[in-house]
């Protein structure tokens, strides 16, 4: 059975549960539906998921993750909308770094209590020595439920900078991690199941493998140098 609910927040400070905000503006309802597909992969949202092209709607374990960038955000930074879905019997965690070497991550956070109710948490990680901690972020339209240790999840991100300059840089080392949650709704040590190359989240395309295509004129060029080759050397063993 799926247990889900709404937020509508202005402000994530730490974790947020049924009842329970930083500033009084939440709404809740049960059993929240919550659809996430490929669909758009690598078209209209960045895909990033484990394993590689896993199906996040069928049985198989698949940890995965879709971002939209929807609109700039002045005056820097621009809106992401996020769906992440995991098996975990704890949390299931998207990160976002500049750099995964040093500095910190912005951590999201989507996960279930012992009562298999949802909850989401913001949190920071340190890269350097892998240690997480909640933090105050702004989150907006958080959405997410559980269905036994299967958690899905979505939400919005606005102004999101991968620098403090004043334009707006969308590039960013993503991850996705598990965890575990202690007593009741205690974030535990955060396992990094997949690191991504440094990804333009602006661009759906991004992680895509370029394709190369052989037009047929390329083609014949490439068959009568062939030729030539072979008459020369058959000319010279004669």
């Amino acid at each position: 059975m799926d247990r889900g609910l709404l937020f509508v927040a202005s402000m994530v400070m730490g974790c947020l549960a049924p009842g329970v905000s930083g500033n009084g503006h939440l709404s809740y309802a049960n059993n929240t539906e919550v659809n996430i597909t490929r669909t758009g992969c690598g078209l209209t949202k960045l895909c990033v998921e484990t394993p590689e092209q896993c199906d996040p709607t069928g049985k198989t374990s698949c940890l995965f993750a879709s971002i939209v960038t929807t609109a700039p955000s002045p005056p820097n930074g621009v809106d992401l909308s996020v769906e992440l879905l995991g098996d975990s019997s704890g949390y299931i965690a998207l990160g976002l770094t500049a750099n995964e070497t040093e500095g910190t991550s912005m951590v999201f956070i989507c996960a279930q209590n012992r009562n298999g109710s949802f909850f989401f948490c913001s949190a920071q990680r340190n890269n350097l020595n892998n240690t997480i901690s909640l933090t105050q972020r702004i989150v907006k339209n958080i959405t997410g439920s559980v269905n036994g240790t299967f958690i899905k999840c979505k939400f919005m991100l606005p102004a999101v900078n991968a620098t403090t300059r004043t334009s707006h840089v969308t590039t960013f080392v993503t991850f996705l991690a598990v965890g575990n949650v202690r007593n009741g709704m205690g974030i535990g040590d955060i396992n990094i199941r997949l690191t991504n190359e440094p990804l333009n989240l602006a661009d759906p395309t991004s992680n895509v493998a370029a394709t190369t295509t052989t037009t047929a004129g390329s083609s014949a060029l490439t068959s009568q140098a062939v030729m030539v080759l072979l008459s020369v050397l058959m000319y010279r063993l004669s």
